[in-house]
Formats: C-alpha cells, structure tokens, sequence
C-alpha cells in the first residue's frame, strides 16, 4: 500500500483520486492552449484550400486571419460555461457545452471578421463553414480533452 513520503501513513483512495486529477487551472491553460489551435488549424486549412500562403513563412497572415474567431470565442465563451470546472472530465457536458458556446461565439465571431477583414458581410457560405467546421474542431479537440480527463480522474491513467 503506498504512503506518505512526510508522515509514512497510508494514502487513501480518495488522496490518490485527487493526485491523478488534473488541476482546474492547468484545465484552463490546456483547453485556452488548444481552442487556439483550433483556430490557427481552420485558418491555415482555410489558407491552403484558397490558394494562399499557409506554411511556416505564413504563420503572422494565419494568426491575423484566426484572431476574429479566437478573440470571439473568448469574448463569449466563458460566458456560456465553456470553461466550468464541473465540465472538465464530463465529456458529454463537455461537447454540449463548447457546442452552445460556439454557436453563441460565432456571430460575435463573424462581425469581427466583417468589421476587420471582409470590410463587409461576409459570404453565408463562409459563415456556415465557419460555424460547421470550428464546431466540429471544437467539439472533437474539447471531448477528447475531457475524456482523457475522465480516465484520468477515475485512475485509468
């Protein structure tokens, strides 16, 4: 059975659950860290599939195209919960969650991307793969995340 390294006393179960728990704040950082490159995957993909630069030597041109939805999402998203302590490891509350706030994001999303770069409305067919294809980064990226979390958390890890 292990112990304590201070008091040789044997750890309990519920010592050793929380040990295997990842911190909220480092939840935070992960998940801020990834929905950021979410969005620099769907701008430098967006890039590519448009016939612009989208290698290393674009990478300033990517972030300048990412930055609308990324400053929307977190303009919205912890708002709507999307980073709730209680999500973290439930990975189906999880992809509700970052489901709902993407779709409350991606308005704010797509008029910081008409004021600053279409200069105008912009295409609905872009808006629309801007809404399918974030969310489903989105969703996949943050359910993986909190499933890890999960298994983590009940010791499968």
């Amino acid at each position: 059975m292990p112990t304590t390294e201070e008091t040789n006393q044997p750890v309990t179960a519920k010592e050793v659950k929380a040990a295997k728990e990842i911190p909220y704040n480092r939840a935070v950082i992960i998940l801020v860290t990834g929905d950021v490159l979410c969005f620099l995957i769907f701008a430098a993909l967006g890039r590519y599939t448009h016939g612009e630069a989208a290698g290393l030597a674009a990478i300033p041109q990517i972030i300048t195209t990412a930055l609308p939805f990324a400053i929307g999402w977190f303009l919205v998203s912890p708002f709507v919960g999307a980073f709730r302590h209680e999500i973290v490891a439930q990975p189906r509350a999880m992809v509700l969650r970052t489901a709902l706030a993407w779709l409350l994001s991606w308005p704010v999303t797509m008029l910081l991307r008409g004021i600053f770069v279409d200069h105008g409305v912009p295409p609905l067919t872009f808006a629309l793969i801007v809404l399918l294809f974030n969310m489903l980064l989105l969703v996949v990226w943050r359910w993986l995340f909190a499933l890890y979390t999960s298994m983590r958390k009940r010791g499968a890890f």
